[in-house]
């Protein structure tokens, strides 16, 4: 390429840069002065002019009234009636001329109600042997007597309002129990398979466990019963025993009862003051040999049996404490039978405690099994609704070497 050519085509590209950056300067003004400037508004046409025309309105008839909603209905259920005021004896009642017999006829004397509550009884109580034979309880104002000739006093008391809960009175007296000849049982684990039907027809299953054991003198019963769930059991109710062992057989100190959902109880047998009490009531009872509490009532009806089984023949009556009350089991012997365990068959003794009114209302029944050391094998209990609940061992283990 030749020199002149070369600076021919060097000028061309020189003026081809000029113009271009001439152009660019060109546009740029153009923009700028575009983003400054107003655009103006398009010219409108010409509005037409308005006319207004006043038009008289006539008067409008006044609203018709609303009728005022209808009042609502009271669903909540009526007030309960007040109730009437207690009798006051008459100040003036003739007294009668000669005192009434008040020899208690046959069989009511089972309970003799000494200065309890009588408008708070415990409950449980049987009727006093008064009471049955239709004459004024123990610590009731006869009439003509000075406490029944007080009206006014009375009415005093009543205007003065709610009182506090009086304290509890002496210990109630239950007839004392036979005294049995007793030798404990031997000290195990038994587990036993629970099976209940509800009033309703309704099925559950469960699983139990009674197990007992001694140190030195003194025991402990523990009781735990609860349904089955997936691989684990949940706890219903756990009853707790503990005493000493005497020549009587078990004897209590505390017994302690735990439902689930609810708080725990405890019933005191008070060796010492000779009363049974308990934390869930009032109640108070004179302490009798050889009184039990549910936890220890199946082993000491074993020791029992062992002690001479000949004591099963006639009536097996036990004092037994409870939650809250106290009265006084009564078992039979039904009969020897042989049950179907998962132990096998066993030969049992079957003792029945059947409903007693005033006191309790269920049916309790136990079968105590010779080749087992006469440890309860099966427990039933009926309740007054038609609930069934029974309790069959399913594995009993010794805790002592060489007994059966």
């Amino acid at each position: 390429m030749s020199l002149a050519h070369a600076l021919v085509r060097r000028r061309r590209q020189l003026v081809f840069g000029a113009l271009t950056v001439l152009l660019h300067l060109i546009a740029f003004d153009w923009f700028s002065g575009q983003l400054g400037r107003v655009r103006e508004a398009p010219a409108s046409a010409p509005r037409a002019p308005m006319q207004a025309q006043i038009i008289a309105s006539t008067p409008e008839a006044p609203p018709a009234p609303v009728a005022a909603p209808p009042p609502l209905l009271n669903f909540a259920p009526p007030p309960l009636p007040e109730l009437p005021p207690e009798p006051v004896e008459v100040a003036d009642q003739p007294a009668p001329e000669a005192a009434p017999d008040r020899t208690p006829g046959p069989g009511t004397d089972a309970v003799a109600d000494a200065g309890a509550p009588q408008d708070t009884p415990p409950a449980g109580a049987a009727a006093t042997g008064a009471a049955s034979a239709g004459q004024p309880a123990a610590g009731s104002p006869a009439a003509g007597s000075p406490a029944a000739g007080a009206p006014a006093a009375a009415q005093a008391s009543a205007a003065a309002g709610p009182q506090a809960p009086p304290a509890p009175g002496p210990a109630q007296l239950l007839p004392d129990p036979r005294r049995y000849k007793v030798e404990l049982p031997p000290p195990a684990d038994i587990t036993l398979d629970v099976a209940r039907v509800d009033a309703d027809g309704t099925r559950w299953n469960g699983e139990a466990l009674l197990a007992w054991s001694r140190a030195g003198q003194g025991y402990r019963i523990q009781v735990e019963a609860g349904i089955r769930v997936v691989f684990t059991r949940v706890n219903l109710l756990t009853l707790t025993s503990e005493g000493t062992l005497g020549d009587d057989g078990f004897v209590p100190t505390l017994m302690t009862e735990k439902r689930r959902g609810r708080s725990q109880t405890a019933t005191h047998f008070n060796r010492d003051a000779g009363t049974l009490s308990f934390s869930a009531s009032q109640a108070k009872y004179a302490l009798a040999l050889g009184a039990q509490d549910k936890a220890s009532l199946p082993l000491q009806l074993s020791a029992i049996a062992r002690g001479d089984a000949k004591q099963l023949s006639g009536n097996i009556e036990v004092l037994v404490g409870e939650d809250r009350d106290a009265s006084v089991f009564t078992f039979t012997v039904a009969g020897q039978e042989t049950i179907d365990t998962r132990l096998g068959k066993i030969a049992t003794w079957h003792l029945v405690r059947p409903p007693k009114p005033g006191s309790y209302h269920s049916r309790l029944e136990l079968w105590l099994a010779p080749d087992y050391g006469w440890l309860p094998v099966r427990i039933r209990n009926v309740e007054a609704s038609g609930a069934v609940t029974t309790q069959t061992a399913s594995n009993i283990q010794m805790k002592e070497t060489g007994t059966r």
